[in-house]
């Protein structure tokens, strides 16, 4: 932050990855009461995309001349409306994290399910369950053109060692999103040591 104000800013906008994944948050926070100008700190409740598409439609905002203000009130509705939806071949990376139970996860890998999750207030959370790799990831599309309907919305395809997957997914999706371009890109190893390798997530946000 004084590194910012020393190059000319008068305000920063800090937006960070969910505070319930990570103390990264709560450092800002401690760090933004000894900035010498205004800093105001952004959970994004997400992760991945889910927080990159915050901080684009922040950054964009702040591009075009708009007031602190203006830009964290940018960042709050595309954080509020942002939806993280995604699959993993296993629970027991999430189980290893502590990001779910070993009730669940045992449970989980007992009956052979293929999980589709969710984050929920930054936490993640279980949505639907199904039997097989291509039935989890068919409803996966239909999900996300269900929270995409009748909205002007940015969509990222991610993946984990599941390019192959998450392309076709990002093709599906594009002939059905009229108009919208999807990236497609692999999450760092901090998300990917909680998730493992075959995890696909599809993070849609609604355009600022």
């Amino acid at each position: 932050y004084t590194a910012a104000a020393d190059a000319g800013a008068t305000g920063v906008v800090s937006v960070h990855l969910s505070a319930h994944m990570s103390g990264t948050y709560e450092s800002a926070m401690l760090a933004a009461r000894e900035s010498p100008i205004p800093v105001r700190v952004i959970d994004s409740g997400s992760v991945g995309m889910g927080l990159g598409f915050v901080a684009l439609a922040a950054a964009r905002s702040a591009r075009n001349g708009d007031a602190l203000a203006e830009v964290v009130e940018v960042a709050e509705r595309v954080s509020a409306g942002a939806t993280v939806l995604f699959y993993v071949d296993t629970l027991e990376f999430l189980r290893r994290g502590g990001r779910i139970g070993g009730a669940s996860a045992a449970l989980g890998t007992a009956l052979r399910v293929k999980p589709l999750l969710q984050l929920v207030n930054g936490e993640v959370a279980p949505l639907e369950k199904a039997r097989t790799a291509s039935r989890a990831l068919a409803r996966l599309q239909e999900l996300v053109l269900e929270k995409a309907a009748g909205r002007q919305v940015d969509v990222a395809v991610q993946h984990l060692a599941s390019e192959d997957r998450a392309r076709s997914l990002a093709a599906d999706l594009s002939g059905r999103l009229s108009g919208t371009k999807i990236g497609v890109s692999e999450v760092g190893a901090v998300v990917g040591a909680h998730v493992g390798p075959g995890m696909v997530c599809v993070c849609v946000a609604p355009k600022p």
